[in-house]
């Protein structure tokens, strides 16, 4: 589920998995694909000792938050509004607690999470870019600072709150945290995933 992440320019806002069938990730009204985070996160990794600050970030967004949903209701299954709605109607919370994993391959569900999403939201290339002077990494229009940045970056190593299935992590993940660790510079220096979060 997604948790609450501090901002320099935004407060708190939300970023997490919202469905453990899915590896769709939420930032506040925005939604992109782990799959797709990861790469651009080790993207950033190799190319920012070239000079590179300036990255885009496929994914959707659902600028009318009304349309987001009720996370809370869906996970009852009382409540299936909006694109949060749909997800569930399709791949609902699991009836005992000990399934409430994170599914490492819930990349096989894109295709149809995508046509939900399409509904709901506009396909958008959300910026990325790294400001070394002021060390923090804007995604869209939210600024995270160095150790905010890496709390993301381990969140999704962690597979979020209730964690990986079986704690088998996606390939994507697995190959983000190798470059990373070969790439230990600005938002990626001191990087360690063994913190929570």
């Amino acid at each position: 589920m997604p948790l609450a992440f501090e901002t320099k320019n935004r407060e708190t806002v939300a970023f997490g998995f919202f469905n453990i069938e899915t590896d769709m990730l939420l930032l506040e009204h925005y939604f992109f694909f782990a799959s797709d985070f990861c790469e651009k996160v080790a993207r950033m990794a190799e190319e920012i000792r070239k000079g590179v600050s300036q990255w885009r970030l496929k994914g959707f967004d659902i600028a009318d938050v009304s349309k987001i949903g009720d996370l809370h209701g869906a996970i009852r299954g009382e409540w299936y509004v909006g694109f949060i709605g749909e997800v569930y109607r399709h791949f609902p919370f699991p009836d005992a607690m000990e399934e409430f994993k994170q599914n490492p391959e819930g990349f096989r569900t894109r295709e149809v999470v995508e046509n939900l999403i399409r509904k709901y939201g506009e396909p958008l290339d959300i910026p990325l870019g790294i400001n070394e002077k002021k060390k923090d990494v804007v995604i869209g229009n939210y600024s995270f600072s160095y150790p905010e940045f890496q709390a993301l970056i381990r969140y999704v190593w962690r597979g979020g709150y209730p964690l990986w299935k079986n704690d088998t992590r996606p390939r994507y993940v697995m190959e983000m945290k190798e470059i990373i660790e070969k790439n230990p510079y600005g938002p990626f220096e001191n990087l360690d995933f063994s913190l929570p979060r």
